[in-house]
């Protein structure tokens, strides 16, 4: 008889009944929510639900799992740790590839054969396992990133928490012009990047390693499960999917006992937010292939057109079944909850985890989130088998089990079972398609009437088959899978959704959104529309032009020359006096209409040149004399207890920080899309996502110049309306440097020491208000600057670049 192959050679400790616990702790008996007056039926009804599920995100880039002492940990890159008891609720154990980790003695000593060899500071992807002794495995891997010169090693823990002894390289890529470790001189278009392992026990008990990234593609080895090295003779192992640098990593491979197929996991496009990643999959009767997708195609045959550019995707984009990538519910003006909506920007590099008590799979990635950056954060996600055998995903995170479910597996046959009534009627629907884009699929609008028809903005029919699956025929293809109940995070309820997928590889997702007539829906567009703070307007706003199931919203300025009724905002001169503007929204559904009005007052124009200069010459007071001097900060704004120091800087002295304080300059020194400022610096130690420069309108929208930014380079970082402008590089550590930003509307400029390293547009308007916040080296969130900073100044128009050189001495 096979046993079910897992991520630890050793028997799983069950997990139901710990999940159980803390499900049920959860799930008090709250009331039902109200629903739209008139429309009890259909999937949009709410149902009655236990409390809230309560979820707790880490940062794990890369989650790979092993279960130990009743949790499931994550192990990913920069050697990044989390671990949670119910998949909901995580906790960040480690981060960093320091000597201060807590998963090694000293990680940098330890590991200093494979950072060396990779020429770099950090690791990737690593994957933990269970031996058949108890002992716990990690292959960790380093990449120079910028060419597959890698390696990779296995370190072992009596601990899942470490700490973890090397024991020794065991794989390396990238020896250019050299023999390789199958003997061949290494060819980076054939042979593979030895990264990111994913290693699992199959059906009869035998240990394997699938690893790859990018240039030879995807590779599996076989393993010795007692010292947790390759088998010998096997070079770089099997290949398996991908070469000539196809856009292909990231594999995993689960066994589903019911379907008696291995699944190949795959992450297709580039891991950032303008990369376009996505999870596909492929399937074998074995665990070393051959593998192919739902069309039947050879997935050892994908591999980038060497006649295209390097890197394309156009070659590999139709192959493997696309589970999910970029995509938005989104939440339009006068839909239920709050928000923007719910989506992911490039999900991927997935492990899985199957529950041994019920056989339920989940899928458990890391993903970005839209208009929000490279800030990314782990997810977990049920999956099940569709009709034909392959997997699909729910649409929402994992949040515990639906009301009168049990944990696990649910047995309640009037919760496994969906009817008519429960499922037909309106839906927003995703449709993945089998692109690899950085572009984010929003939501449709269908409706799966009782007729068995599907209308709206996708047309065809629908049915309903066994107790949970559902065939939809849309557009002429047939897309088979599951019906569900999960949590809608935006309206805080429970709702009916599916997921299916075609027999060419696409999956479509649907979440069900209550029915509003007309009058209901001009009703809850008037209520809900809202322009923000508008006593005092120095940007542009934005005005919604559609809402919820199709209302349209038209714009009226009693004076357009101020502010238009496309929100464009035209400051009066100065000494003109502010303005006051009325602006009218016309709700229109149907025959029903509804206005709301809104009053803006428009600022004045403020004189154009310089704000504020600060010398730190021994204090904080600013040069003029004219604002409020800076006032000590302790490691966050509006914290106290800090203290700062002076020391020689580039003219006079300048101001230091020593990591646990920072300055906040006088509020509102800019407001408008207009300004610039210029500073040096001078680290003394450069860390993640510090600000040198601060300026924000809330803790949502924001400006920030940070020596190391996402991308590890020195650059101007927007958040809320996200916008990353990298310099391409890191600026050096106990070396003085000028940074320089300028912003004139849409347009930004970055400069070091007086040259310009980024221009763009699009530049999100955060200094909307007369209340900005301004600090020095500190935010509200980030470890604070350590170093000096010297010749501070603050501008309300944009410098030239003539401008910005003669201020960096140039």
């Amino acid at each position: 008889m096979r046993t079910r192959p897992s991520r630890t050679a050793v028997p799983l400790v069950p997990l139901a009944a710990a999940l159980a616990l803390a499900l049920v702790a959860g799930a008090g008996a709250g009331p039902a929510t109200a629903g739209p007056p008139g429309h009890a039926g259909g999937p949009g009804r709410p149902q009655p639900a236990p409390a809230a599920p309560t979820f707790v995100d880490a940062t794990v880039h890369d989650p790979s799992v092993v279960v130990a002492d009743d949790e499931i940990w994550v192990f990913g890159s920069h050697l990044q740790v989390a671990r949670t008891d119910d998949l909901m609720a995580w906790e960040q154990v480690a981060a960093g590839v320091t000597p201060d980790n807590p998963i090694f003695e000293d990680v940098t000593t330890e590991l200093a054969e494979a950072l060396e060899w990779a020429q770099t500071d950090t690791l990737w992807a690593a994957d933990v396992i269970q031996l058949p002794d108890g002992r716990f495995a990690m292959y960790y891997n380093a990449c120079k990133g910028d060419s597959p010169r890698s390696a990779m090693g296995l370190a072992v823990a009596d601990s899942v928490a470490g700490p973890y002894e090397d024991q020794g390289v065991f794989l390396r890529s990238g020896m250019w012009d050299q023999p390789s470790e199958d003997g061949e001189i290494y060819d980076a278009r054939v042979h593979p990047n030895v990264v990111d392992p994913d290693t699992f026990v199959d059906a009869d008990g035998r240990m394997w390693m699938v690893y790859g990234s990018y240039s030879g593609g995807i590779f599996i080895l076989e393993m010795d499960p007692v010292t947790g090295f390759p088998l010998p003779g096997q070079g770089y192992g099997e290949h398996l999917v991908g070469g000539n640098h196809s856009r292909i990593e990231a594999p995993s491979i689960l066994f589903d006992e019911d379907t008696g197929y291995y699944y190949l996991f795959l992450s297709f496009g580039g891991l950032d937010a303008n990369g376009g990643y996505n999870m596909r999959v492929a399937r074998s009767e074995h665990p070393d292939g051959p593998y192919v997708d739902a069309e039947g195609n050879p997935m050892s045959e994908v591999r980038s057109d060497p006649s295209l550019p390097l890197f394309d995707d156009a070659s590999i984009a139709p192959y493997g079944v696309k589970l999910l990538g970029n995509h938005l519910f989104q939440r339009e003006v006068g839909d239920p909850g709050s928000g923007p909506g719910t989506g992911y920007v490039s999900p991927g590099h997935n492990s899985t985890w199957t529950d041994p008590a019920t056989g339920e799979h989940v899928l458990v990635f890391h993903s970005r989130f839209p208009g929000q950056g490279e800030t990314h954060h782990v997810r977990v996600h049920g999956m099940t088998m569709n009709a034909h055998g392959w997997p699909v995903v729910a649409p929402y995170r994992y949040a515990g089990d639906a009301p009168g479910a049990r944990p696990g597996k649910r047995p309640d046959p009037r919760r496994d079972t969906f009817r008519l009534p429960d499922v037909a009627g309106q839906y927003a629907l995703v449709d993945h398609g089998k692109a690899i884009s950085a572009e984010v699929t929003r939501a449709v609008t269908v409706r799966l009437e009782k007729n068995g028809r599907v209308t709206g903005d996708r047309e065809g029919r629908w049915q309903l088959r066994g107790d949970d699956g559902v065939r939809l025929t849309v557009d002429g293809a047939t897309y088979d899978g599951v019906l569900d109940r999960q949590w809608q995070p935006d309206r805080q309820e429970w709702v009916v959704t599916f997921s299916v997928q075609s027999r060419a590889g696409v999956s479509l997702w649907g979440s069900a959104v209550p029915l509003l007539s007309a009058k209901e829906a001009v009703a809850a567009v008037a209520a809900d529309l809202d322009l923000g703070d508008t006593s005092a307007v120095v940007t542009d706003l934005t005005l919604p032009t559609t809402g919820t199931h199709g209302t349209t919203i038209a714009w009226a300025s009693s004076d357009p020359a101020v502010v238009s009724a496309d929100g464009e905002v035209t400051r009066p001169e100065h000494g003109a006096g502010d303005a006051s503007v009325t602006l009218t929204a016309t709700v229109r559904n149907e025959r029903r209409t509804a206005t709301v009005r809104f009053e803006v007052t428009v600022p004045e124009r403020t004189p154009g040149g310089l704000a504020g200069t600060w010398s730190f010459e021994g204090d904080l007071a600013e040069a003029s004399g004219s604002l409020p001097a800076g006032t000590i900060t302790g490691p966050r704004i509006g914290t106290t207890g800090g203290t700062v120091s002076y020391v020689p800087g580039v003219a006079g002295q300048a101001l230091h920080l020593d990591g646990t304080s920072g300055v906040q300059l006088p509020q509102g020194l800019v407001s408008g899309p207009t300004y610039s400022v210029s500073l040096w610096v001078r680290p003394d130690a450069v860390t993640p996502y510090t600000t040198a420069f601060f300026a924000a309108r809330d803790e949502r929208s924001w400006v920030s110049v940070v020596p190391r930014g996402p991308d590890s380079s020195t650059m101007v970082w927007s958040g809320e309306a996200w916008y990353d402008a990298s310099t391409g590089g890191q600026i050096p550590v106990g070396e003085w440097t000028h940074l320089a930003l300028t912003v004139d509307g849409g347009d930004v400029a970055v400069y070091v020491d007086g040259e310009q390293r980024f221009a763009g547009t699009g530049f999100p308007q955060v200094l909307t208000t007369t209340t900005g916040t301004f600090a020095v080296g500190v935010n509200w969130w980030d470890t604070p600057f350590q170093g000096a900073v010297d010749e501070l100044t603050v501008h309300t128009a944009a410098l030239s670049a003539e401008e910005v050189a003669a201020l960096a001495g140039r």
